[in-house]
């Protein structure tokens, strides 16, 4: 990915990412999702940034939590419903939502209107982070900054 000349520059130059990196059993509910990584774009090393598109009828992500990471999200357009272990929450444009790290609280954004929506997502990149998947046989362990799907029991996908 080409770092833009200036600090400023268009979302939309950012390449989209379509879908998800989940195990192919896993994609069900985010395979149309749609990620531009501005803060790789911009060139960030200690924390991401992704602007998040999410058509109607899709999620965000699978519902997780992180042992190491914490992650922050503000709506920028359309309505997403989120979901955690408390219940539903409708965010609207304006509307941001915080997770701390090491807390198992799952989370996971859907949309459950007939238009798209979008969102500011902000997260660190502490080494050594693991996401866990309440209710499925589903863990993420981060190694040398990349992601490695396995089983609860640590089998690799």
């Amino acid at each position: 990915m080409n770092q833009p000349a200036k600090p400023a520059f268009d979302p939309m130059d950012v390449p989209a990412r379509i879908g998800s990196s989940y195990p192919s059993q896993f994609q069900d509910g985010c395979e149309q999702r749609e990620k531009r990584q501005l803060g790789d774009f911009g060139g960030l090393v200690n924390f991401g940034v992704n602007l998040t598109t999410v058509p109607p009828g899709q999620g965000s992500a699978l519902r997780h939590w992180h042992t190491m990471q914490d992650e922050f999200v503000f709506i920028v357009t359309g309505e997403l419903t989120l979901i955690t272990d408390a219940g539903e929450q409708i965010l609207t444009p304006g509307m941001c939502a915080a997770f701390p790290k090491n807390k198992p609280d799952a989370h996971c954004l859907v949309n459950r209107t007939n238009a798209p929506a979008s969102y500011l997502e902000i997260g660190d990149r502490t080494p050594g982070d693991q996401v866990a998947y309440p209710g499925l046989d589903l863990r993420v362990d981060w190694v040398d900054g990349d992601h490695q799907f396995q089983k609860k029991d640590g089998t690799p996908y």
